[in-house]
């Protein structure tokens, strides 16, 4: 038989191990900033680069809650209050004090990133969840932390001055998870920006709108 014959192994599952690295990578990333640069615009996004990492932080935590009730529904998110600090902000229920400073508000993330992978590692496989894409399992939202950690680091690294490529591997494995239809012989980080609409991809139209698809594969 042929190689290209061969059945293609499946894309290995995506973690909370991979979750906590993919958190760690960024927070680490985001240490770096200088001080004067937390209310420069976030990339392509309207939000400060402050706000920017509120919204991330309160993403990790909504998913976080969303698989911490024993019996979770299927048809709306956990009803924490959402709100914007001025009007164009991010709608958060996390919110960080600015007196803790920039080292105060990568806390927060962190917190927030290992309360999320707390419950994927501890919410059963058989566990479905809502999420406005479709109900999906801790895999799926362990794949959603992950996407939102490296595109939302990739705007604020944009916006702080930062370098900022993660692991070939994180991207390979969420784009597997949730973007199915994704190119798979490009790179795999330039692919999940172009997936999230952030870039370019030689071959193929920039999208201008986009979504991922959290399903379970079984």
């Amino acid at each position: 038989m042929s190689r290209s014959a061969e059945a293609v192994p499946p894309p290995s599952p995506v973690t909370a191990d991979d979750l906590d690295r993919a958190v760690r990578l960024a927070v680490g990333t985001l240490r770096e900033a200088p001080p004067e640069a937390w209310d420069e615009r976030a990339g392509s996004l309207e939000w400060g680069c402050w706000e920017t990492v509120e919204h991330l932080s309160d993403d990790l935590f909504a998913y976080a809650a969303q698989l911490g009730l024993r019996t979770p529904p299927l048809d709306r998110e956990v009803p924490f209050v959402w709100e914007s600090r001025r009007p164009g902000g991010p709608r958060n229920a996390i919110h960080a004090d600015r007196a803790a400073g920039p080292a105060g508000l990568l806390q927060v993330l962190e917190a927030s990133g290992a309360l999320l992978v707390a419950m994927v590692r501890t919410t059963p496989s058989r566990i479905r969840v809502h999420h406005v894409f479709g109900a999906s399992d801790p895999e799926g939202f362990a794949a959603m932390g992950i996407v939102e950690t490296l595109v939302h680091t990739h705007d604020l690294a944009r916006g702080l001055g930062l370098a900022w490529t993660p692991p070939a591997d994180l991207c390979s494995r969420v784009l597997a998870r949730l973007f199915p239809d994704a190119p798979t012989a490009t790179a795999p980080w330039t692919t999940l920006l172009w997936a999230t609409g952030r870039a370019e991809l030689p071959g193929h139209p920039r999208l201008t709108t986009w979504r991922w698809y959290g399903a379970p594969r079984s």
